[in-house]
């Protein structure tokens, strides 16, 4: 199968999993992973998976990449762009994210010796990631959840 060319500057979609579960005290957590390359904390994403819908593959990539499992929310919580580096240059994606409501983490799964995984509080998620837009989109979390 030939890969078809890029243009120059296209914007890439991906897809990403938000996990959140909520404590007995009522405040929820977000659930970040660290990137294979730079190890900075991201929330589990990838490319769209052929044959899965676009919450279908960001459940998947949540599950490869921090062996979580639970119900994923159809509807899209919120988007960013950033800056993905390649092997040889810089490509823009638009990353759409859907919420998943973990039911359960794994003991062990696929990527588990490739990334660092934490359950962080909202804010200090926000802190922690280094792409503005998604801060935004974690931050905006308690007003989407409390609908």
């Amino acid at each position: 199968m030939k890969k078809t060319k890029r243009a120059p500057g296209e914007i890439r979609a991906q897809i990403a999993a938000m996990p959140i579960r909520r404590l007995a005290d009522g405040l929820t957590e977000i659930l970040l992973v660290t990137s294979r390359t730079t190890q900075r904390w991201i929330v589990p994403k990838g490319w769209p998976i052929k044959g899965l819908t676009a919450p279908e593959a960001a459940a998947r990539e949540a599950f490869e990449e921090a062996g979580v499992v639970g119900r994923i929310v159809s509807e899209p919580a919120g988007r960013y762009t950033y800056w993905k580096r390649m092997s040889d240059h810089f490509t823009l994606c638009e990353v759409t994210l859907y919420l998943l409501e973990v039911e359960r983490q794994l003991s062990t799964w696929a990527e588990q010796g490739q990334r660092r995984s934490q359950w962080f509080k909202l804010e200090d998620a926000a802190d922690l990631v280094d792409e503005p837009e998604l801060a935004t989109a974690i931050r905006s979390l308690p007003v989407a959840l409390a609908v």
